[in-house]
């Protein structure tokens, strides 16, 4: 008959938090028997008002040898029946007991959570000689988990009564946001949950609540003065069983790794969790609606107390859509089937996760132009969508940087410069050892090049997907080489490789980032040449890289003037330093004014200003591909016959764009070796422009 229980838990909240499962458990077993609790100081509150504990004891690590014998004798005294000692003390083993936790317990692989890890340890004490730990199986919470916590009648007023002065009633959802935890390791910037937290009040109609002890007042004050709309900040302003009573009315709890994450376990409250450099797989929300936002970059989880590279990447890496997408996720579902913790996916009812986790760090290579880049940026969005958490990297040229850099789906950009600093071999190698050092387990190589898959190789990645040309060879799975056929658009080639992965993508949508330092200057130079906010503007780029892709400049210059005539457009004229005499001739052979930018903007800068543009006609280039990103009407002008450097495959994906192309009638097109004068370009009438320009305007 087991009548007197010891248990010995831990001495921060959340650990002790962790522990009360196996209490609970303890209760479920031995309803009539007394417990003492061993704990430290700060937990003390939660096992006050706990009906089945008889008494508490504040065990002080810190205390002197003869403290420690002093309680070692009380409580040999007591001649307790069971001892759980779930801190491992010398108390533990000292003590003369019925049952205990078995001294050389092992546990399963499969048990990893602490939370588990308790629990399976008290089953074992409950039973020590015939525990064969064969499914581990908690006693439902319910109204137990609210009397362990001590919640109180007058808790549960104090927090109506604070919510009702802030204007919340029971019809309003909460959102709790804890943004404090006690090392600040595990603290995601406060300045991000100022920009996440409108987002969600917008995305969800929830209303906001800031928790936190007085440590995180500091936190909660700040991230409050940042916001337009009010929210009501009760960081520091409850104790242990007031948060409890205040998370069982909220409808989502946003967490850093804290206290706070484990109450929210313990009362099943819907949660999303920012975890750095502790181990989700053991510390992570234990709701059975929950997700984790993490990065996955090689380091992490450390559990360290300070990060070793003074970067702290694991935390400052996860952006606010990363979140916003975990809440959004987790607040509109009804499914009760539990979260994967690592993915904030569903599992399947025996258990299984409904997508492939494999992949943790992932790099894909484009190492060409920007309108090659930009067209591989669907392929980004669907490896997010695929892998959540996962860490993923781009490796691009410097001139094309800044088609990605501020993608919020891509972690990080990695400049591989083979003209440049990396030209030479020795160089490269190095290179290669720098990537080895991020440990990516997959590599998409989109566009086929030596360097391209001589670098993942000597980088030791695991798997490397790609195309079976240029050293193909060297990958570890290749599909076949078909481009040069043009079947299909040069975006779906790329997102090909992801779904011989077994990923779903669905129609390809560009994305070029705007920056706001772009957007301010692109305003102020539309101001000072009196292009006003109601004006209509005519972009037009009358260069590219190939003479066999550039229609006649002054062509260009007529199709403007026709359309600033019709429909009242002004004009601005853009092109790289290398096209400023093409778009100078442009400009010299039209009859209305014109903003000739070739050569002055960089790549963000043109992007802000095809923004502001109502219509963008140019020859195939990069720069129709950024028009389409931000999501201008595009007339796309093309010349050589060769299919696999035609429309279909590199024409504009905008659903309002449109693309000229004609045949010329040549057997083998020579490109820019052409000895017809480039005929299929000269084919294309400024009619046929202003035609298609006439039907884009329509729409």
């Amino acid at each position: 008959m087991i009548n007197k229980i010891l248990f010995i838990t831990l001495s921060n909240i959340g650990d002790v938090i962790l522990t009360l499962p196996a209490l609970d458990q303890l209760v479920a077993v031995y309803p009539q028997a007394q417990i003492t609790v061993i704990t430290a100081a700060r937990p003390r509150e939660i096992f006050e008002n706990h009906p089945a504990v008889k008494s508490i004891i504040v065990y002080d690590k810190r205390s002197g040898t003869q403290d420690q014998i002093k309680l070692m004798h009380s409580l040999r005294r007591e001649k307790f029946d069971l001892v759980v000692d779930l801190r491992n003390t010398f108390l533990g083993t000292a003590l003369i007991a019925r049952q205990r936790i078995p001294f050389f317990l092992r546990l399963p692989k499969s048990i990893k959570h602490m939370r588990d890890v308790h629990l399976y340890k008290t089953q074992a004490a409950i039973r020590p000689d015939s525990f064969v730990g064969t499914g581990l199986k908690p006693v439902p919470t319910g109204n137990l988990a609210l009397a362990a916590l001590g919640i109180r009648p007058q808790d549960e007023e104090y927090i109506e009564s604070k919510l009702k002065e802030a204007g919340i009633t029971d019809k309003d959802k909460i959102v709790l946001i804890a943004a404090g935890a006690r090392s600040h390791i595990k603290r995601w910037p406060k300045e991000r949950f100022a920009e996440l937290i409108p987002l969600i009040m917008h995305d969800t109609g929830a209303r906001v609540v800031l928790a936190g002890d007085n440590q995180d007042l500091p936190i909660a004050t700040f991230i409050a003065g940042k916001l337009k709309d009010p929210v009501l900040n009760l960081a520091g302003a409850t104790t242990i069983t007031q948060l409890a009573a205040l998370l069982k009315k909220a409808s989502l709890l946003v967490t850093n790794d804290s206290a706070v994450l484990h109450i929210g376990g313990y009362l099943n409250t819907p949660t999303v969790a920012i975890f750095g450099p502790t181990d989700e797989t053991r510390y992570g929300p234990w709701s059975s609606t929950s997700a984790v936002v993490k990065k996955e970059i090689f380091c992490r989880p450390c559990a360290k107390a300070q990060c070793r590279f003074g970067t702290l990447d694991c935390m400052n890496l996860i952006k606010v859509e990363d979140v916003l997408r975990a809440v959004k996720k987790v607040f509109n579902t009804e499914d009760e089937r539990p979260l994967d913790f690592a993915r904030g996916k569903r599992t399947t009812e025996d258990g299984r996760r409904t997508t492939n986790d494999t992949y943790k760090r992932i790099l894909v290579s484009r190492t060409d132009r920007i309108g090659d880049v930009l067209l591989s940026t669907p392929v980004i969005k669907a490896l997010r969508d695929a892998y959540p958490q996962a860490y993923i990297a781009m490796m691009v040229s410097p001139y094309a940087g800044l088609v990605v850099e501020g993608n919020p789906d891509l972690d990080s950009v990695i400049i591989y410069d083979k003209a440049g600093k990396h030209k030479n071999w020795f160089a490269t190698a190095r290179f290669a050892r720098y990537l080895k050092k991020k440990k990516f387990d997959l590599a998409i190589i989109l566009h086929p090049t030596n360097r391209a898959h001589l670098l993942t190789f000597f980088a030791g990645i695991a798997k490397r997907v790609g195309y079976d040309r240029k050293l193909g060879n060297l990958l570890t799975d290749r599909l076949k080489h078909e481009k040069q056929l043009g079947a299909k658009h040069e975006a779906e080639y790329n997102l090909d490789l992801l779904r011989y992965l077994g990923i779903n993508c669905g129609r390809p949508q560009l994305h070029m980032p705007i920056k706001q330092e772009s957007e301010r200057w692109a305003a102020e130079l539309l101001k000072v040449n009196d292009i006003g906010a109601v004006d209509k503007l005519l972009g037009i780029h009358p260069a590219a890289s190939c003479p066999s892709k550039i229609w006649p400049p002054e062509r260009f210059a007529e199709v403007a003037d026709r359309l600033s005539q019709k429909y009242g457009f002004k004009t601005v004229i853009v092109a790289g330093p290398r096209d400023t005499e093409k778009a100078k001739i442009m400009q010299e052979h039209m009859r209305t004014p014109a903003l000739n930018l070739a050569g002055k903007v960089s790549v963000s800068q043109l992007a802000s200003i095809l923004k502001r543009c109502d219509l963008f006609i140019s020859n195939d280039s990069g720069p129709v591909h950024i028009a389409t990103a931000v999501g201008t009407p595009v007339i796309s002008i093309f010349g050589r016959a060769q299919i696999g450097l035609g429309p279909l495959r590199w024409g504009p994906l905008g659903q309002k764009d449109k693309y000229l192309h004609k045949d010329a009638g040549c057997i083998t097109c020579l490109a820019h070796n052409c000895v017809r004068g480039f005929a299929c370009l000269k084919s294309i009438s400024v009619d046929d422009v202003i035609a298609a320009a006439d039907e884009v305007l329509k729409c």
